[in-house]
């Protein structure tokens, strides 16, 4: 997940609270990984999941991508 101009900090986490089935701790917690540090790793699981909630993210106009995970994630 990557951090945008538009839209609101509150509707980042309503969005992983609401898709990614987070607690209100854990969505707060990831949106303001995405805010200060430009990006998050907010999911991780098979290629074809990860595509998948790509795609939902984009839906709901958040810019997102599906990136293999690396050591210094």
């Amino acid at each position: 997940m990557f951090n945008d101009p538009v839209n609101l900090m509150s509707y980042v986490s309503y969005v992983f609270q609401s898709y990614f089935g987070y607690s209100a701790e854990k969505a707060h917690k990831l949106m303001l990984e995405v805010h200060e540090n430009g990006r998050s790793v907010v999911a991780t699981g098979s290629r074809e999941a990860m595509e998948r909630d790509t795609q939902a993210m984009h839906e709901f106009g958040l810019w997102a991508a599906c990136q293999p995970m690396t050591g210094s994630d």
